[in-house]
């Protein structure tokens, strides 16, 4: 299937001014939080959702092709 360039140029802004902030705070927050999680079961819970958020520059990179 062929790139759509506007898809490519989309995912790629998004990737360059705002996927590597949303990782970084999330990378930060999830060294923490995982490790918390051993013993409070709830923080397992969030550290997932700060996982996908740290994964979220390899979905828009996925994207842009």
């Amino acid at each position: 299937m062929a790139c759509n360039p506007f898809a490519f140029l989309f995912w790629g802004l998004v990737l360059i001014f705002v996927s590597f902030f949303v990782a970084g705070f999330c990378s930060f927050w999830y060294i923490l939080i995982y490790c918390c999680s051993a013993w409070i079961s709830a923080c397992g819970e969030f550290a997932d959702i700060l996982l996908k958020g740290i994964q979220f520059p390899y979905y828009c990179a996925s994207k842009m092709c």
